[in-house]
This record gives C-alpha cells, structure tokens and sequence, in this order.
C-alpha cells in the first residue's frame, strides 16, 4: 500500500520558509502545519515571527499559538499532534506541508522516531536546572551528557540548557540513552512518504537578513510582548528561555543595556541558524534550495521532485 505524500520545508531562521510554504499551498492546493517549537505558544507572536492573519493568504495553518508558555510540550506531543493534523488535511483531499526549523521536530516524523512519554523526576530535573544557572555548572552537565550520550550531544550546543538537561533527564528515568530509545523507536518505521526540501543561503545574506528581521521585532514591540508575558502567566514562563525572549529578560532585569541586548539577540540567532544548517546538512535525503533565487523557481523544483503527487 502506497504511503500518503507530505511535503516539508525546513532551513534556517530568516531564510523564507513561510513565504515559500504558503505559496506552495496556495499552488497545489495544500494546507501547513507548523514545525516551530517556540511559534507553538499563545502570546508570543513577535519574538516567533508567526505569520499574521495577512501573510497567510487564507492558507490553513497548524499547530501555531495554542500552547499556554508555562505549559510544558514536548517532542512527543508534536509527533502525535502532527500526525493527526496531517491525516486531516488528507482526508480533505489536500496536500499536507510541514514548514519550521526545528530539527527535532521534524526529524521525529520524517525519520520515525518515537519520543516516550516520561514521567520524569521533578526533583532531579530542579536541581539539574540550578546548576545550569551559572556557565560553570552548565559545562560540567554538558561534560557528562557527553559521556553518557555522545552521539546526542553532538547535535546541540554548549549553551543549549534545555536539551543538555532533557538528555541527562532521559537516562536518569529510563535508564537508557536518548540515542538508543531513538533507535528503538524506529523500529516502527515511519508512517507517511516525505519529501523533505532545506532552503540555504549564501551566509553573509542569512546574517544580513536575520540582523535586520531582529531589528523589526524591537521596533515591533518584542519588549512590550515579554512584559505583557511576564505579567500575564504572573511568574517566568518555561517559554522565556526561547532565543530573543531570554535576553530580553536578562535587559529588563538590567544586566545589559538595550543595544547590548540588541546585539545580543543577533549574535544568538545567526549562531542558532548555523546550528540548524549543520542539523539539517546530515539528512542526506534533503532537496536544497537556493533562498536566492525566486520563489518560483524554487516552487518548480519542488514540483519537480514531487511529480508522483498528481497534483
């Protein structure tokens, strides 16, 4: 039995992955579901660049603003609710596009990988985060998740807080390391036929691009959106450890001042889209498209690629 086909557009941040995403839909007749781990969360439109009502263009879009940011979601969570959004949009007689950068995330479907439901250890994970609080404590966690899971650890950076813990989390529970409950998992095989497109760029222009996208979202408000944030869930939302959110936290708790934080933010976020181009770079199986070159251009190519769709 032939696998229903579902098209997915990764790359980097800044480099026209939604742009591209809904004109393709609105080619072929095709609905998006998000892969953006931080566009997931209600009231932070911004810092996440979620398309406005506008840019959609009336094209369906998933799996965007619908988490509280003190609610916790995992990988997990978005494999299984992915899915069930891809099956909709199927029996819709549409065409499924998964559009986002978040390499987890799409790597759980167009792999197979299965992430367990983990009823962690609060306590262990609290103490795990304290001593994440200072950079000393940080290296020294990223030091033994690296003796513990090489292979993981070799995907995420030294600062990456979160996954440096999840990785630890996983085989204080399980007893096992995430590399090998993610070849367990696979096992099962993977439930729909991918296609999977990466835009690229030449870096300078990706740099160039995010230094002036980072611009826009201070003049767009993203101070006032994490006040309003802040305010709102009334303690530290788990979602202000997202990149651009974190240091703008760290500004108003007058650690550094707005052009440090500016500048900051910047640096952060052409270090983050080197880290997804290397992440995205190890699919040999990925389509690579030219963000330079016209959006059209790069909708024939994958039309090309994907001709046994009928569309």
């Amino acid at each position: 039995m032939t696998k229903p086909k579902v098209i997915v557009i990764a790359g980097p941040t800044a480099s026209g992955k939604t742009s591209l995403g809904i004109k393709l839909a609105k080619r072929i007749n095709g609905e998006i579901i998000s892969a953006d781990s931080m566009q997931i969360y209600i009231d932070m439109t911004i810092g996440t660049a979620k398309p406005s009502l506008e840019e959609m263009q009336g094209i369906p879009h998933y799996l965007i603003g619908f988490i509280s940011p003190d609610e916790r979601y995992s990988v997990a969570n978005f494999k299984n609710d992915a899915e069930k959004k891809i099956s909709q949009i199927i029996e819709k007689g549409k065409v499924p596009i998964i559009v986002g950068g978040t390499g987890l995330y799409i790597d759980s479907l167009v792999l197979g990988i299965e992430y367990p439901e983990i009823e962690y250890d609060e306590k262990y994970r609290n103490e795990l985060m304290k001593k994440a609080e200072s950079a000393e404590g940080l290296n020294k966690l990223y030091e033994e998740a690296k003796t513990i899971d090489p292979n993981a650890i070799e995907k995420i950076s030294n600062n990456d807080k979160k996954r440096i813990v999840r990785i630890l989390e996983v085989y204080h529970v399980t007893g096992k390391t995430k590399t090998e409950l993610e070849l367990e998992s696979r096992k099962n095989g993977i439930k729909y036929d991918y296609k999977v497109f990466a835009i690229g760029m030449d870096r300078e222009k990706l740099y160039d691009r995010i230094n002036r996208r980072v611009d826009m979202m201070i003049e767009n408000g993203l101070v006032e959106e994490v006040k309003n944030v802040i305010n709102k869930y009334n303690k530290f939302p788990t979602a202000m450890q997202g990149l651009g959110y974190k240091e703008v936290v760290e500004y108003l708790n007058g650690e550094f001042t707005k052009e440090e934080m500016i500048d900051i933010i910047k640096q952060e976020t052409r270090r983050y889209a080197k880290r997804q181009l290397t992440w995205f770079r190890k699919n040999k199986e990925i389509v690579w498209l030219d963000g330079l070159e016209s959006q059209d251009k790069n909708i024939e190519i994958i039309l090309s690629k994907v001709s046994d769709f009928n569309l």
